[in-house]
């Protein structure tokens, strides 16, 4: 949604408020959007006072939202505990024990852009007691903070003005925890060493592209082995694009070239708020935010052995069949969503109030839900997780891949049976997603009976098939309509690139 008001992009939707410093995104706008979320807050919790965890990306201008930020929620009644520099699961993780959180960052957007993101404090029934967890906020909830901040936030309704404290102690409780966890995973001959020395031997190499990751990957790193900072100096000042992909990993002097040039076992490359993993292996080679979810998979369920079977894995429907791959090897199950963080959370927390042992849930960007340390996407977590499986198969990260890629049934070398490709299909308005989607769903029931094809409807439509068109065994087509855009996103995971495009070649022409 633009702000009308200047030819600079102001985005508001599910994700928060994002825009471009100086131009669309101004204190006052940051003040108006988060008195409207203090605003919603005061209603939906019934407090006087809610309190509100707050902490920032460390991009450079971010000060100046913060206080904005913080004089809206003051303004609005709440009390705000100020955590400073703070990834996004370091703030869920806090916002744990309040009544909400609320993270001034643009995520994985250029250092020009920042916003205001959302998190709400909501209940987890388990039958025997009722836990308190952070979430991103469902699309309605969204829409409602959207609403009051047109209509302008009512700081004159709060009985006084909110309290501000500090709190400097949160990412070192985010490790803490991480440390905790990770001591049962470790295999029982690697149990007694880290016990004693609180080791594992490893060099790593992280890139936290100068942001809030550094507060929680260096400490956490440097307790486990040897850890060397690349773009941890926390400037606000991104070197280079901060999206954590291949094209950004790898200029000269990158993370691929850090990695084996110092002879490190793995690297680790974090976006901005640090909920987003991708990895990079001993040999630099970028093996893509698919494996992140996969491999945290296989070192949970590897660790459970026989209490393995019957558990539960969430991811959405656009996530690579690497997560069911991997739940098959262990007798665990998977549970697909709508795409979203948010739909991710709720369907696990559904799980768990039904009685089912729920795991890990996530999304194939790099985002790994690890509930045991909170219901937010956690770059440590995932440190953690793939470091305990290296630790318990004595694998390094290159032999944990092609682990993975043995599972997809005639992958290896570098064809590795888990081939995404993606695509655009333009419509001419929202309004003919729905037919195209019909048109697909369609063309996919009149598959012959031996091609084993599942339909799943709840987002756009997902079709599997144990036996794709074209040949070449298991296969998936996932057709959504965009957000934001007049578009139609294809996106098709075969055992090739070939037979992937394949699919998007004919489902296109099913759509037009």
């Amino acid at each position: 949604m633009p702000d009308t008001r200047s030819d600079a992009p102001l985005m508001l939707g599910v994700s928060g408020l994002r825009g471009i410093v100086g131009r669309s995104l101004t204190p006052e706008n940051a003040a108006r959007y988060a008195g409207a979320f203090g605003n919603w807050l005061r209603e939906r919790t019934g407090e006087v006072a809610p309190r509100v965890a707050l902490g920032r990306d460390g991009r450079d201008g971010g000060e100046a939202i913060e206080l904005a930020a913080i004089a809206g929620l003051l303004g609005a009644g709440c009390d705000v505990v100020r955590l400073g520099i703070a990834p996004t699961p370091t703030v869920g993780l806090a916002a744990d024990s309040l009544d909400a959180g609320m993270v001034i960052t643009a995520s994985h957007n250029p250092g020009e852009w920042n916003g205001l993101k959302c998190l709400v404090t909501d209940t987890l029934d388990r039958g025997d007691a009722v836990q308190p967890f952070a979430r991103a906020p469902f699309q309605h909830e969204a829409d409602e903070i959207i609403r009051l901040y047109h209509d302008g936030p009512t700081f004159e309704t709060a009985p006084e003005t909110g309290r501000l404290t500090d709190d400097d102690d949160a990412p070192g409780a985010h490790v803490a925890l991480v440390m905790d966890l990770l001591d049962d995973l470790l295999p029982a001959d690697r149990q007694a060493a880290f016990a004693a020395t609180g080791e594992l031997g490893y060099l790593a190499v992280v890139d936290a592209v100068d942001s809030s990751g550094s507060v929680i990957s260096l400490p956490f790193l440097a307790t486990l082995g040897r850890v060397v900072p690349l773009h941890c100096l926390m400037t606000g000042v991104f070197p280079h694009t901060p999206e954590p992909t291949l094209e950004n990993l790898s200029a000269p002097g990158g993370l691929t070239e850090a990695v084996p040039g110092l002879r490190a076992d793995i690297g680790f490359a974090q976006d901005p708020d640090a909920d987003r993993l991708a990895i990079i292996d001993e040999r630099g080679r970028y093996i893509g935010e698919e494996y992140t979810l996969a491999l945290a998979a296989c070192s949970l369920l590897e660790s459970y052995g026989k209490d393995a079977e019957g558990a539960v894995l969430v991811a959405n429907l656009s996530t690579s069949r690497m997560i069911d791959d991997v739940a098959a090897r262990y007798g665990a199950r998977v549970e697909r969503t709508p795409v979203g963080e948010a739909n991710v959370v709720e369907r696990m927390r559904t799980l768990i109030e039904d009685g089912q042992r729920v795991v890990l849930g996530g999304e194939g960007n790099g985002g790994v839900i690890w509930p045991d340390v909170c219901f937010v996407r956690d770059s440590l977590g995932s440190m953690a997780l793939v470091l305990a499986l290296m630790a318990r198969t004595g694998k390094p990260v290159s032999g944990l891949v092609e682990m993975i890629n043995e599972m997809a049934g005639g992958g290896g070398g570098n064809r590795s049976g888990y081939a995404i490709e993606k695509r655009k299909v333009e419509i001419r308005a929202k309004s003919d997603a729905e037919p195209a989607a019909d048109a697909i769903r369609t063309w996919g029931e009149r598959a012959p009976a031996q091609a084993g094809v599942r339909i799943d409807t709840q987002d756009g439509v997902r079709i599997d098939w144990g036996d794709a068109p074209h040949g070449g065994g298991t296969a998936w087509l996932h057709v959504r309509a965009s957000n934001t855009e007049p578009i139609m996103r294809l996106i098709a995971e075969a055992r090739t690139p070939e037979q992937a495009r394949a699919i998007l070649d004919e489902a296109a022409r099913v759509i037009v």
